[in-house]
């Protein structure tokens, strides 16, 4: 009656110890065959001066409209096209706001 409880013992444990080792390799021998889908390809800078400028052309206070489409155009990497409107196309840019809850970019 020892023997088996000891027999059926160690079955047990090393069909568990066989188990962790299976589990181990399919999680990490993996990686080659499948790579990771959530890296982006970088995106490239734009040029903000010259974005802003034309943004900024209409205004009436150009200094100041170039300095918040500067600082907007850093943080988003995009300038809505035209002199107004169009946000639609600049998400980021169309949701910063000041502490006044007013729009941040022109």
């Amino acid at each position: 009656m020892a023997i088996s409880k000891a027999l059926l013992a160690s079955l047990l444990i090393s069909l568990l110890v066989n188990y962790q080792i299976s589990e181990a390799a399919t999680t990490s021998g993996g990686d080659d065959e499948n790579p990771p889908t959530h890296a982006s390809p970088p995106t490239q800078k734009i040029d903000c001066g010259a974005a802003c400028s034309a943004r900024c052309r209409l205004s009436s206070r150009p200094r100041l409209c170039k300095r918040a489409c500067g600082t907007c155009c850093a943080r988003c990497n995009c300038v809505p096209p035209g002199t107004y409107g169009n946000y639609e196309t600049c998400a980021c840019y169309a949701n910063m706001t000041t502490h006044g809850n007013k729009r941040k970019c022109p």
